[in-house]
């Protein structure tokens, strides 16, 4: 089949990388394509107003946070922010808890008040002493003793992967901080916001900046090669898919999202769970580590979004086990998995025309300030590489 058209970078994959890296390369004179088989832009990120008039995040929760002042700027560019301290909760034994482990937490535990001097004391008498701990269990159980990590992250983990927390890198845990203040925010960075207007929007103010980017959706990576030349291709898709799995399928977990809406009526009186009016529950996130629940966490976004809206709209998560015409969601960071993309790795360092960036593409689990970084990094690169366009 003859290619309809030329272009200078073919990129697959219209989420934060393959729209970052595309937007740089066109704002240097390159023409750039970018394709995605789905029939929205923005990837996992994208955003939209549901029925009942909120905005969701379709694809689970994108708490957006860096300490990089030079990826703040650059989507600044195209978005203004509402900033947000994202809190979450852990519900278990018949209660909500304070989550990620702090001294509200350890008040909770005990049933009474305490001082930052009794929680860490208590902490040295509990915590299992592991010198270089190898994995998520040892992680958590070298930090707070065994009673607290089997109550908020033995059956969670288990149930998100589908493996228990000995068999996944210590990094899988040892990501959720523990302290023993009473600082109950889910994440450390110094700037944490979402785009004032969501990550459609912004994505879109993206797009028409650069008259060099066309991006076409509904458009899989088998069809973008035989629609188009190109100079030089930039994959942000599965790695293994690239090459047709020839080594078997890298491992995923996906997920299923179940949602619901509440109107004004139907919330009046919730807020003696929720402690706000016109909420579900009491946090953006809560998390049900419980093994006989089959879901790991319900979201309530509009918490986080700010906005001004009468309904509300919860999502519960269930993991499940990924197939390969699904959407795959999260690389299990464990070794085996690592081992095999590490073949996969070896092929990609000799495709001389082909960029791997992004979460799927380099089989890490990375956050979008990551990805943002990656891209920009990237498209420097193959500026170095290839220059500016001769007019």
């Amino acid at each position: 089949m003859q290619a309809e058209a030329s272009t200078d970078f073919l990129i697959i994959g219209a989420g934060f990388s393959g729209l970052v890296v595309g937007e740089r390369l066109a704002a240097a004179g390159w023409k750039c394509t970018v394709v995605d088989r789905r029939s929205h832009f923005g990837g996992n990120a994208y955003d939209r107003i549901d029925e009942a008039g909120v905005l969701i995040h379709p694809y689970g929760p994108h708490y957006f946070r860096t300490n990089s002042k030079r990826i703040v700027e650059y989507l600044s560019r195209f978005t203004d922010w509402h900033h947000v301290n994202y809190t979450i909760k852990s519900y278990t034994r018949d209660r909500f808890w304070s989550f990620p482990i702090n001294l509200n937490t350890f008040e909770e535990f005990l049933g009474k008040p305490a001082t930052s001097e009794e929680f860490s004391h208590w902490l040295e008498q509990t915590k299992i002493p592991i010198e270089r701990p190898s994995n998520s269990e040892e992680i958590i159980i070298s930090q707070v003793g065994r009673e607290l990590y089997e109550l908020f992250f033995e059956g969670y983990t288990t149930k998100q992967w589908k493996r228990h927390p000995r068999e996944l890198d210590a990094s899988v845990c040892g990501r959720i901080p523990i302290r023993t203040n009473r600082d109950d925010r889910y994440l450390t960075e110094e700037f944490q916001a979402l785009p004032k207007d969501g990550y459609s929007a912004m994505f879109a103010r993206l797009i028409e900046a650069s008259p060099n980017l066309n991006v076409h959706l509904g458009v899989d990576f088998e069809e973008a090669k035989a629609r188009w030349n190109y100079k030089h291709l930039i994959f942000t898709g599965a790695i293994d898919a690239y090459f047709g799995r020839c080594f078997g399928p890298l491992p995923y977990r996906s997920l299923r999202f179940e949602h619901e809406s509440f109107n004004r009526d139907q919330l009046l009186g919730r807020e003696k769970i929720s402690n706000q009016e016109g909420f579900w529950q009491p946090a953006v996130q809560v998390n049900y580590p419980d093994a006989d629940v089959p879901f790991t966490r319900i979201v309530e976004v509009k918490h986080a979004t700010g906005q001004q809206v009468d309904a509300t709209t919860i999502v519960r998560e269930y993991p499940k086990d990924w197939q390969p015409n699904e959407e795959p969601y999260y690389p299990i960071p464990a070794a085996d998995s690592s081992t095999l993309y590490r073949r996969y790795a070896e092929l990609a360092a000799s495709e001389k025309h082909t960029s791997f960036i992004g979460r799927l593409a380099t089989y890490r689990y990375y956050n979008m300030d990551q990805v943002t970084g990656m891209a920009l990094a990237e498209a420097e690169r193959l500026l170095t590489r290839y220059g500016s366009p001769i007019s």
